[in-house]
């Protein structure tokens, strides 16, 4: 092995590292698109709902589910959810911490309680057992986020939800396409939603999508932000009729028409082109199979499970089989073989956060989380030992979105030179801050 480059040596990575290049670059536009935006431009259709109807029904067939409703952005959509399946004040929902914000925050603006649970250290995803010591008589609904792409233990949480007859609302936000057992992820729960903003991997704008198979769930949504879809015409649910043509939440949630334009065109090609992208992933992490101090983190394939588009790829790190060197100085060194993508971290957890602790948002007198709580859940965030410590143990590594073997075994060569010589770093590790990660991801420039 060639001397480290942080010492010195040669870079590992020699191919174009730009996120431009053929390997890096996404999402994929074509002329098809623009001609797509081209036409609502034209036709002076921006604020019209008729595309977007379209691409519901295309991504409802996709999916497999009765239903789908298009969103702003997939905030809005998870707040749909929660609101459709009767998600109200009082309300306690059990959720990870180490995730996105908008997986749970918007629980608050419904006098909901989030309640949070620690992580499962293989899958990165909320941890089932944690999910059943969390359940109280108020506990109503699971929000389960299929993180970094790897789907949820979901045979096991959907044992649990029916035994103690909780809603579930996936969270498929970094998963679009995935699978587990050979079922599409977001048709386990309830209801699903996701974000399918530009920097994911179903990436069409700024936009977000609902699918649930329940039509009283989709109504509900629906009431919550889509003023005019929600008709007397449109709507069966003897509740809702004396309201109709209003939005209940007060909320305009409609799907831009521009971004329906280029759904309409990426859900033909999603499929073929996340299929290019978990040959090239799988590859990488085939090539560092057995080198010490790094796992990958994926699914078995040959169960039926895999990692959508592999978005927010990461790796586990194992520090015991380096000699306790820190994660922040293994990045380090990595980095400076040419991967720039290779930082420390993930999702900072939500606990430790202001917002989740003393925030008074809406003037209650008290912490928002706790307004309509009959206990103070906080307590029980003293519990979530890996969710405070996993940024220790996980690190981004490149999305590499082609199968070209020769860059990805540069890319591979870089972990396992610097992972052979950790003894090198040890003498210098400063060791790793109190607090690794960031509270949502920025995109790598290179």
């Amino acid at each position: 092995m060639s001397e480290l480059a942080l010492l010195g040596g040669p870079k590992a990575v020699t191919c174009d590292t730009d996120l431009n290049s053929p390997m890096k670059k996404w999402p994929i536009f074509t002329e098809e698109e623009e001609n797509a935006i081209l036409d609502v431009l034209h036709k002076n259709s921006m604020s019209d709902t008729g595309l977007a109807k379209e691409f519901e029904a295309e991504f409802a067939k996709w999916m497999g589910t009765e239903y789908a409703l298009g969103f702003n952005n997939g905030t809005a959509s998870l707040l749909a959810s929660f609101y459709g399946v009767g998600i109200r004040k009082g309300d306690e929902v059990i959720c990870p911490s180490v995730v996105y914000w908008a997986a749970c925050t918007s629980l608050l603006s419904l006098g909901a309680v989030p309640v949070f649970a620690d992580l499962s250290r293989d899958t990165l995803c909320i941890d089932p057992d944690d999910i059943e010591r969390k359940i109280s008589d108020k506990t109503k609904a699971i929000i389960v986020v299929h993180y970094l792409s790897h789907p949820c233990d979901m045979d096991r949480i959907m044992a649990i939800a029916k035994k103690h007859n909780l809603k579930v609302i996936e969270d498929v936000s970094h998963a679009q396409g995935g699978k587990y057992k050979g079922q599409m992820l977001g048709t386990f729960g309830d209801v699903a939603a996701m974000s399918l903003m530009a920097g994911k991997s179903f990436a069409i704008g700024e936009a977000g999508m609902m699918v649930t198979n329940s039509k009283e769930i989709y109504e509900h949504a629906r009431a919550l932000g889509h003023y005019e879809r929600f008709t007397e015409n449109t709507t069966t649910c003897e509740d809702l009729l004396p309201y109709v043509r209003m939005p209940l939440g007060g909320y305009k949630f409609r799907m831009h028409q521009m971004s329906a334009a280029v759904g309409l065109v990426q859900i033909k090609y999603y499929d073929e082109r996340c299929k290019e992208i978990r040959k090239a992933m799988n590859y990488f992490w085939d090539l560092l199979e057995g080198v010490p101090g790094i796992r990958a983190h994926r699914t078995n394939e040959a169960e039926g499970s895999t990692m959508a588009g592999w978005y927010a790829a990461h790796g586990i790190y194992v520090p015991e089989e380096l000699g306790g060197l820190s994660i922040t100085r293994f990045c380090e060194a990595v980095r400076a073989e040419g991967v720039f993508e290779c930082t420390p971290g993930a999702n900072l957890p939500l606990h430790s956060h202001g917002l989740f602790k003393t925030a008074d948002v809406y003037g209650d007198g008290k912490p928002t989380r706790l307004a309509y709580a009959t206990r103070d859940v906080r307590e029980l965030d003293k519990d979530l030992e890996f969710s405070n410590v996993v940024g220790k143990y996980v690190y981004n590594i490149p999305w590499l979105k082609k199968y070209i073997p020769e860059e990805i075994e540069q890319y591979a060569n870089a972990f396992k030179k610097v992972a052979l010589n950790y003894k090198e770093l040890l003498a210098d590790d400063p060791g790793d801050p109190e607090h690794i990660g960031a509270w949502h991801f920025h995109k790598a420039n290179k």
